[in-house]
């Protein structure tokens, strides 16, 4: 799902508690292999950082996503253990 506002651009994951809890004890790693897979595929969107909500995982990027964008980082996600 994405959220556009003014000044953020959001794509939001919905994920399980325990995936979640997996997910954010690496986040700073996440963040760079997803801007690594982006990149590779030539793309110009960085994820900026991730945030957490109660069921969800949220990543904010510099640019609106394009199917392309949300396909590779949910292919990313879920390959990650």
């Amino acid at each position: 799902m994405i959220m556009k506002e003014l000044l953020r651009k959001q794509i939001i994951v919905p994920m399980n508690n325990d995936n979640r809890i997996k997910f954010v004890a690496e986040l700073s790693a996440h963040i760079n292999n997803i801007n690594r897979v982006l990149k590779n595929i030539k793309l110009d969107v960085k994820a900026n950082f991730i945030c957490l909500e109660q069921a969800d995982i949220i990543i904010v990027t510099n640019k609106v996503a394009s199917p392309l964008y949300l396909q590779t980082v949910e292919n990313y996600i879920k390959n990650t253990n």
